[in-house]
């Protein structure tokens, strides 16, 4: 489960977050605005002076020229793009890259059940359907502990929620937690930041909704998931 970093990429020095999507950076001499693709804070990534990866985007609707792809953080590279853990997952159904769901042939995306609209779905041969939430995860404290939300979410709540009546409807459910970095090698959710998010996934957990973790390979080119995380 691989992603190839395209296009024309430039390091930057971040100096502050305008808004959720908006950061400015500095590149040379130059301070450019710079999209930023996760609405999470990322307070301890996204610091002034932190290193970071951009890519230069040229289309005439965009009203910035830039992405925010990466930081390089203690060493290591941290993925802020919280559209790639749909993609590399949606990779990994279809190459049956994923052994506990290597039966289902067919992969669709962007799923509407109840009031929410989930990242994919999976259909076997005998129409068994399996619903699945990705969530982008950049946080990680105590050295390995990877955690999430870094922010309250209503939405990731409502997803797993979701999941969780179609669980009891006998649909199987399940949530990835894909940590863009690859010093984790522990997952939890992030209680003291949103402890509505905590209870959602307890009671999920007791309904039969399956957990996930995984942390990744992250370069300038490439971003792959990597190893399975024990999750408490």
């Amino acid at each position: 489960m691989k992603i190839y970093i395209e296009g024309e990429k430039i390091r930057g020095t971040f100096q502050k977050r305008v808004n959720r999507f908006i950061a400015e950076v500095k590149v040379g001499s130059q301070l450019v605005v710079v999209h930023v693709a996760n609405t999470g804070r990322m307070k301890e990534l996204l610091t002034p002076g932190a290193e970071v990866l951009l890519r230069r985007v040229n289309e005439p609707h965009r009203k910035t020229n830039y992405d925010l792809l990466m930081v390089y953080h203690k060493g290591i590279l941290v993925s802020i793009d919280s559209k790639l853990p749909n993609r590399l997952l949606y990779q990994g159904f279809i190459n049956k890259e994923i052994v506990a769901f290597d039966k289902f042939n067919e992969v669709k995306r962007e799923v509407t059940y109840g009031k929410s609209r989930l990242d994919l779905a999976l259909i076997n041969e005998e129409k068994e359907l399996v619903l699945i939430e990705a969530k982008c995860v950049t946080l990680v404290k105590e050295g390995e502990l990877a955690s999430f939300p870094d922010a309250p979410t209503e939405r990731g709540t409502r997803h797993v929620r979701e999941l969780t009546e179609a669980v009891k409807q006998n649909i199987r459910g399940a949530v990835f937690f894909i940590v863009q970095r690859e010093d984790a090698v522990r997952f939890t959710p992030n209680k003291e930041m949103d402890p509505q998010f905590q209870q959602a996934v307890t009671e999920a957990k007791k309904a039969g909704v399956e957990f996930y973790a995984y942390n990744c390979i992250v370069t300038e080119d490439y971003i792959a998931i990597n190893d399975e995380l024990e999750i408490f």
